[in-house]
C-alpha cells in the first residue's frame, strides 16, 4: 500500500482516480447549470438539490479529491523536472501517444484551471453554499448568474477558463485510463476519441450557460418570466 503513495506509478494512479472523480463532478455540475438555459424555475429547484445534506457531505470529499489531484500533479512535475533537467510533462510509457500541446502543457493548464476555480468560488460558492453553511440567506441562483455573466469581461474570462478545462480534459481523460492499464493500441485510440467527445460536451455546456446568461442579462435574449 505504501508503494501507491511513494512510487511514480502509484502517484499517477492517484492522479488518474481523482481526475476521473472530478470529471464526474463536472458532469453533474454542468447538467444542473444547463437547466438554467431551459428553465430558470427548474434551475432554482436544481440548486436546492445541491443544498441537500447528502450533497453537502460530498463537498468536503470533492475538495479533498481536488487538493490531492493538485498536490500529486505538482509532485510529479517536480520529480520530472529533476529527472529530465527541464520542463516536460510527467513520465509516460508511450511518448508518441502523448506528444500533443495539451500533454506538454498539463501543469500550465492545471494552474489556469486553478485560477478559474478561485474566480468561480468567489463569484458563486461564496454567495450560495458558504452563506448556507454560516446560517445566512443565500443569493438567488438566477439573479447571481445574471449579475455575474452580465459583465462581458467576466464572461470572456470564464470562456477562457472553460477552454483551458477543455484542453486539460482532452489529455487527462484518456491518460487516466492509460495509467489504469487500458492502454492497448485499440482502446487508447478509442479513449482519445471519447475524451474529446466528453470534454466537448462538458465544456460546450458550460459555455452555452455563460453565453445565454450574458445575453439575457444584457437584454439580447428574453428572460423567462420566473424571477
Amino acid at each position: 500500500m505504501a508503494n501507491i503513495f511513494t512510487s511514480s506509478i502509484g502517484k499517477k494512479l492517484i492522479m488518474s482516480i481523482t481526475g476521473l472523480f472530478l470529471i464526474l463532478f463536472l458532469t453533474l455540475h454542468m447538467s444542473i447549470n444547463f437547466v438554467s438555459v431551459i428553465s430558470p424555475a427548474d434551475f432554482e429547484a436544481a440548486c436546492e438539490f445541491m443544498a441537500l445534506p447528502i450533497v453537502s457531505i460530498m463537498v468536503p470529499i470533492l475538495a479533498a479529491g481536488f487538493v490531492i489531484h493538485i498536490i500529486y500533479a505538482l509532485i510529479l512535475t517536480i520529480l520530472n523536472l529533476k529527472a529530465r533537467g527541464g520542463y516536460k510533462r510527467y513520465a509516460v510509457s508511450n511518448k508518441a501517444a502523448t506528444d500533443s500541446w495539451a500533454a506538454r502543457n498539463m501543469i500550465v493548464l492545471g494552474l489556469i484551471v486553478l485560477l478559474g476555480i478561485a474566480l468561480h468560488l468567489t463569484d458563486f460558492w461564496a454567495d450560495m453554499q458558504l452563506k448556507e453553511w454560516t446560517g445566512q440567506p443565500s443569493a438567488d441562483p438566477n439573479e447571481l448568474m445574471y449579475a455575474t455573466f452580465g459583465n462581458i469581461c467576466i464572461t470572456i474570462l470564464y470562456i477562457l477558463w472553460f477552454a483551458a478545462i477543455w484542453f486539460h480534459l482532452t489529455h487527462g481523460f484518456w491518460s487516466a485510463f492509460q495509467t489504469i492499464g487500458w492502454n492497448n493500441n485499440i482502446w487508447l485510440k478509442r479513449w482519445k476519441v471519447i475524451g474529446y467527445v466528453v470534454a466537448t460536451i462538458l465544456v460546450g455546456g458550460f459555455v452555452i450557460v455563460a453565453v445565454v446568461a450574458c445575453c439575457r442579462a444584457n437584454g439580447w435574449l428574453p428572460i423567462p418570466s420566473v424571477l
